[in-house]
């Protein structure tokens, strides 16, 4: 149990003192640093981390395949609970934060004033920090999941996290289901998904949580993933797994399940959401849409990555094609709020594999690495097992 003491009107001592786990190069060990006093500005919160979820990206971090300023402390997909805050510290509905709330927050923090900001596209934000990306230094050393605590700046979307949905369905939501609402609003805007045949590529938690709100809103889904256990995952979530790899002539290819939803009225594609980051997925998503079409890249492809497109196809299908990166906080809000009414009717909570304390994160992450499961969790409060 943590005890939280106010020093003046900025300084917070916690004890025991909040641990992070740094990392710093590739094929060293994370240390632990222990940080037991947070000066807390307005706006701002401490917030002690329930459960937090390794993403891919913290996965290329640590084995040197992607770049990123060290020292560094990852993790930017977690659920936690308020234990101190800085005067005005609000919600994104614009609730005041109470002590003991249970939150999930945004991957970012944005100024809310620059142009970037004030056109809608904060996550693009001219002074953008963003959780688990970020070099430690002095005044931000509890910037990351994979700590016992963090500390949001002001400029964090704040959500409330509903206290009957379990950790392992909210960890991830920032980072998965946010995406995930902004990749389908972003296809709305352009046409209605309700009856609309919607082709998914990657069947990792981003797509898979793309298919069950599509399925959710009426439409229906084909989703593509080359490996089996995934398709298994995808045929539970109520969509129609295809294979990439498949022959054309194949009964699991995407053309033979193209065909079987045609003698059932949908003849074209009408939205491509791309979240595998393979180029060869880009390209074969757009080349997959009917007229007036519309493909959201989601996917983080290595950076250099190319896609050749035929513009006179492009012009003649009227299609569109958008990107995604991150969400707004009112994504985030709505991404909670279909977990909550939704994680019972999809197997969510059966994605999160083992789960190890923060002192074994070494191990956690080359569990992670192992693709045995979509996610693996680290839970700061869990004795070694």
């Amino acid at each position: 149990m943590h005890t939280v003491t106010r020093v003046g009107d900025l300084d917070v001592i916690v004890k025991p003192s909040p641990v992070a786990m740094v990392w710093n190069e590739p094929g060293r060990a994370h240390d632990a640093l222990a940080a037991p006093g947070v000066r807390l500005a307005p706006g701002e919160a401490v917030v002690e981390v329930e459960l937090a979820t390794i993403c891919g990206a913290d996965v290329r971090v640590v084995r040197g395949e992607q770049p990123a300023p060290a020292p560094l402390v990852l993790g930017h997909e977690q659920v936690g609970r308020v234990v101190a805050i800085g005067e005005g510290a609000r919600r994104v509905d614009g609730v005041l934060l109470g002590l003991g709330d249970r939150v999930v927050w945004s991957t970012t923090v944005s100024c809310g004033e620059c142009d970037r900001c004030t056109r809608g596209v904060s996550q693009a934000c001219r002074t953008l920090g963003r959780y688990g990306h970020e070099r430690v230094h002095r005044g931000w050393e509890l910037s990351g999941g994979f700590a016992t605590h963090v500390q949001l700046r002001r400029g964090t979307a704040i959500v409330r996290a509903p206290e009957d949905v379990p950790s392992r369905v909210l960890a991830p939501a920032a980072c998965t289901a946010a995406t995930a609402v902004a990749a389908l609003e972003a296809a709305s805007t352009r046409l209605g998904l309700d009856g609309a045949l919607i082709l998914v590529t990657g069947a990792g938690l981003v797509g898979l949580t793309v298919a069950a709100m599509a399925i959710d809103a009426g439409a229906e889904v084909i989703v593509s993933d080359p490996d089996a256990s995934r398709r298994e995952l995808v045929r539970r979530f109520g969509a129609v797994p295809v294979d990439p790899g498949a022959r054309s002539t194949s009964s699991g290819g995407l053309a033979a399940a193209r065909a079987e939803f045609e003698r059932r009225g949908l003849g074209e594609v009408h939205v491509a959401v791309e979240a595998s980051g393979a180029a060869a997925a880009v390209r074969s998503s757009i080349d997959a849409l009917g007229t007036g079409g519309v493909a959201v890249l989601v996917g983080h492809a290595p950076r250099g990555s190319e896609v050749c497109l035929d513009p006179e196809s492009l012009v003649r299908r009227l299609v569109t094609i958008q990107s995604v990166r991150d969400a707004s906080g009112e994504q985030l809000r709505r991404a909670v709020a279909f977990l909550e009414r939704s994680w019972r009717s999809f197997p969510f909570d059966e994605l999160v594999g083992s789960t190890h304390p923060l002192a074994d994160l070494d191990r956690a992450i080359d569990e992670a690495a192992t693709g045995r499961h979509l996610r693996v969790g680290v839970a700061p409060g869990r004795r070694h097992v």
